[in-house]
């Protein structure tokens, strides 16, 4: 890994739009007026960000929200980063919050002549995801196969669309925008920066990637060797937690801070890594992943004596 002026973390607004790409459901409130008063209504829904200043949710939605909508269009949207397979598992278990982006906003219906138009879109962006990922190459598909029982946003996607159920188009008007972080802390984000950042281009196979090398224990033990060479770490497991053009994140287990050796307790820790150029397709992240345990394997020979 080399050092650079450029910032080797994202902004709050680049995590935010990363977040809205890379999954394709989320929790949607919409407020009912009634007698008693007002009161909120929740559904998971799927959707999908088409452009830069629309976000489009497509669902079989229950027709109170269409009601609500009629009688008041402010609504919020909240959307988690997607933790797949074991990684899920592991942070339910130390009780750690996913990280989430949460959007206030007005939930607007689109009209007829406009729904065909956006979903032949959306077909669109589906079939050049999945053209993306049959054409990858044999490092790339290695790592998202071993992702058995992760689809990708394009095949969720493509089962809202295939489905025998019907749904409806909205447009998602943002008013404000919130990245929460993994202990729960809220940044706010100005709504000009979530409009003009750009998502990562592999942000829709995000899921993919992180499951398919937290599915193999060689991979993982690669995250080992990062976290012994560049973190000084001696983890006894690592999963990858998040990844993004810039590098990724690792959560290892390791000796606990309160102990002196490493036969006490242990706990997880997260350990950023940063790429010495940016990976802006699954091919150079994948290339530069090999490069670091190509680079971290030389290092420890060295330490060792040998060659």
């Amino acid at each position: 890994m080399k050092s650079s002026s450029k910032p080797i973390v994202l902004t709050y607004a680049q995590k935010c739009k990363n977040i809205l790409v890379s999954n394709w459901q989320g929790q949607l409130h919409t407020i009912k007026a009634d007698a008693k008063g007002s009161r909120n209504k929740r559904s998971c829904i799927a959707y999908l960000a088409v452009t830069r200043r629309t976000i489009l949710y497509q669902s079989a939605i229950a027709s109170f929200f269409m009601v609500n909508t009629i009688i008041d269009e402010r609504s919020s949207f909240s959307v988690t980063n997607p933790f797949p397979g074991p990684l899920a598992s592991l942070l339910r278990s130390i009780k750690k919050l996913p990280t989430r982006v949460a959007l206030t906003g007005d939930l607007v219906p689109l009209k007829d002549e406009k729904v065909e138009y956006l979903a032949e879109s959306v077909r669109k962006t589906i079939f050049s995801e999945q053209k993306a990922i049959s054409e990858a190459s044999y490092s790339v598909s290695g790592v998202l196969t071993s992702s058995v029982n992760c689809m990708s946003r394009s095949e969720n996607l493509q089962d809202v669309l295939d489905g025998s159920d019907p749904y409806v188009v909205y447009k998602f008007d943002i008013r404000s925008c919130t990245y929460v972080d993994g202990i729960g802390v809220d940044h706010e984000v100005e709504r000009d920066d979530i409009v003009a950042s750009k998502a990562d281009l592999l942000s829709p196979c995000y899921a993919k990637l992180i499951d398919g090398f937290n599915q193999s224990q060689p991979r993982r033990r690669a995250l080992m060797l990062f976290c012994f060479v560049y973190m000084n770490v001696n983890a006894r497991d690592a999963l990858m937690l998040s990844v993004d053009r810039k590098g990724f994140d690792v959560i290892g287990k390791v000796p606990s801070l309160t102990t002196k050796d490493e036969f006490g307790e242990y706990e997880w820790r997260e350990y950023r890594f940063t790429f010495k150029e940016e990976a802006n397709d699954m091919e150079t992240f994948c290339r530069l992943l090999v490069e670091m345990e190509e680079e971290a394997l030389k290092k420890v020979q060295i330490y060792s004596g040998i060659g």
